[in-house]
This record gives C-alpha cells, structure tokens and sequence, in this order.
C-alpha cells in the first residue's frame, strides 16, 4: 500500500500519464489506477486506430495482437504490459531495441485454462453437447443411445505438451483429481513433478488418449500439431488446443476430423481471429468451437488486470515491473524516462 500511496503523490506533480487499452480493463485493474493515469480504451484494436493514437500514450495494456511496426511510429511510451501471459501478441524485439520495457502476467489464468482443458476433455468424453441436441430434437431415448459411445477419464492418458504454469495446473488436476496418466512434453525435460512423465512428441501423440496443446507459440512450435502427427494418433483420441492458432496445421486437423483419424477436437484458438463463418471447422460436428475464451473468467480476469495495473505503476514511477520479460533495456530505462518527461513537458513527441 506505501508503494501505491508514493506512487500517487510522485505522479500528481505532473500531468497524469495516459495508459492506452487495446480492450476495456477489469475493474479490479482500473481501481488501481484511479486517479494516478487516464485510463483511454481504443475504439477498436485495429492497427490504424493503434497508429493513431500511439503518440499520446505513456503506457500500452495490450489485449490484441499489435500490429509489428507499432513502435516505429512516433511515441513516447515508457513501457508495456501484456494483461495476460502470451508475448506473441508483442513484437518485443522491436520493443526492445527502442529500450522499451515489457512486462506481462504469468500465471494469472492458469487455473481458467486448466479448467477450461479439463471441461473439454469432460464434455467430448461424456458428449454433452451431441446428448443435449439429440435430448431436444429427437427426444429421451436417440439422447440415451449415445451413452454407448461415451468413456471415463479415470485410467486414461493425457499428453500436455508444454509444460508451464499451466500445463503443470493441468497435469495436477488429471492425476490427483480424475486419476488419469500424464506425459508431457517441454524442450528442457529435467525438473519435471514427479507425478508426470516426460515423453518425445512421437511417443505423446501416438499413446495418450487426450492431447492438450499449452505450449507458447514461436519458431519450434508452429504446425507442430501436423497430418503425420495427426495420424500417429489413437482414432479414439480428442485433442483440446488452448495455446494459439498456428501451432496446429488446420488444414491437416480438418482433414483428420473429417475422415475419423481422431476422435474430436476442442479448439480456442484460430489462425484467424475471429474465426471465419465460412470456416470448414463450423461445419463438423465433432468439434467444440470457443472464441478464445479459455482464459478468460471473472476471477481470472480480475486477476490478470490487477497484475498488470500494479505494474503500470511501478513502471510509472520509475520501478522495475514485476515481471519484466527484457531485462536487458532496464539499465537505460531511467535515463530514457528523463528524456520523454523533458519532451512530453515541452509538448512533443519522440
């Protein structure tokens, strides 16, 4: 409470700072910046509206994919905060070389996204969705019918590939909670818990019966989820993507779910989002479609928005973020503030 108090009284001797929101904050994140930052939401987190108002921004809450030359563009920002944990939506390396600090929220929708995985794994084993349309179009007994094709997860294997703060939740919720074997996969194996056993990507794919994709998106792991992969699987295995779009081919996903290589397929993430209403995902009934939601409830939300408002705070005040994810621009971060307060005083921008 001191460091928020200070913080107050140091940024009320000059003209509040503007943080820029590419999608609204939770309130539990705007109570504490009240009073300390003018708190501006984009109109929409198109690139054109971020071009234009860049420039008047001290602070960027980013929520969206930014477009990647953002910051070549005139601006006087003092850093940016991820309200959530995914960098790719950041281009940090451009960040970076500008000396512009970035920070994000780890851990904050951990349990919303193990859940989230969880309950897919629930619905596609138990076929809710498929029981509740048969129940009210063709009525007791077609509902009734479809519990022959239905399973358990106790006794079943789930392969969590990447195993982060996430991952890690998930395998704690399978093992202790629904008695199921976990392989997971990560490019460092050592330090893996004890009740989880680390596997290659072919032996993940080709053994377990649940395939849950918590990994972060980058170079190794775009379309890591392939045809080849797709086919070393169980044709009774679901695969859950709650990660990011790209990490699986979908071309090669549509093509499995179609022709029965897998079983189903529960997908939060899209190479294009929004997804497209012509998409040929829509059209299969053996898949469960969310709009990138996984992360996201109240409890998470409250959560991510508070981490990252403590740290536009600390920012603010000339602090190291909490989770600074480019240390190495923090050495000139002082002197560099001291140019963009001398420059946004005298009413310019760099």
């Amino acid at each position: 409470m001191t460091g928020h108090m200070t913080g107050h009284m140091r940024i009320h001797a000059m003209k509040k700072p503007t943080v820029l929101c590419t999608l609204a904050l939770d309130p539990a994140g705007l109570e504490l910046l009240e009073g300390i930052a003018d708190v501006v939401v984009a109109p929409n987190p198109g690139a054109q509206t971020l071009y234009r108002m860049i420039g008047d921004a001290d602070i960027l809450l980013v929520r969206n994919l930014l477009p990647p030359d953002l910051f070549e563009r005139p601006h006087r920002l003092r850093g940016v905060v991820r309200n959530g944990t995914g960098l790719d939506f950041i281009p940090v390396a451009s960040a970076t070389a500008q000396g512009i600090p970035v920070a994000n929220v780890p851990g904050a929708n951990a349990q919303a996204v193990a859940e989230y995985c969880i309950g897919s794994f629930l619905s596609l084993s138990r076929r809710f969705s498929a029981m509740d349309n048969a129940l009210r179009s063709k009525g007791w007994d077609a509902a009734r019918a479809l519990t022959t094709m239905t399973g358990e997860l106790a006794g079943k294997t789930v392969g969590i590939v990447g195993l982060g703060t996430i991952g890690t939740a998930l395998a704690k919720a399978c093992v202790f909670g629904f008695g199921m074997r976990v392989l997971a996969y990560r490019p460092r194996a050592e330090g893996m818990p004890d009740f989880v056993e680390s596997a290659d990507l072919e032996t993940l794919f080709a053994h377990s019966d649940f395939v849950s994709l918590n990994c972060p998106l980058n170079a190794q792991t775009r379309h890591l989820v392939n045809a080849d992969r797709l086919r070393s699987m169980k044709r009774t295995a679901v695969i859950v993507n709650a990660s990011r779009g790209p990490v699986v081919d979908e071309d090669a996903l549509v093509t499995a779910l179609r022709e029965g290589w897998i079983k189903a397929a529960a997908l939060d993430v899209y190479n294009e989002q929004p997804i497209r209403r012509n998409h040929p995902f829509l059209e299969l009934d053996n898949v469960v479609l969310t709009p990138h939601a996984a992360a996201l409830t109240c409890e998470s939300s409250a959560r991510m928005s508070a981490g990252a408002a403590r740290q536009i705070v600390q920012l603010l005040n000339g602090q190291r973020p909490d989770h600074l994810v480019n240390p190495e621009v923090w050495g000139g971060y002082r002197e560099r503030t001291l140019l963009l307060d001398a420059t946004h005083t005298s009413g310019g921008s760099q």
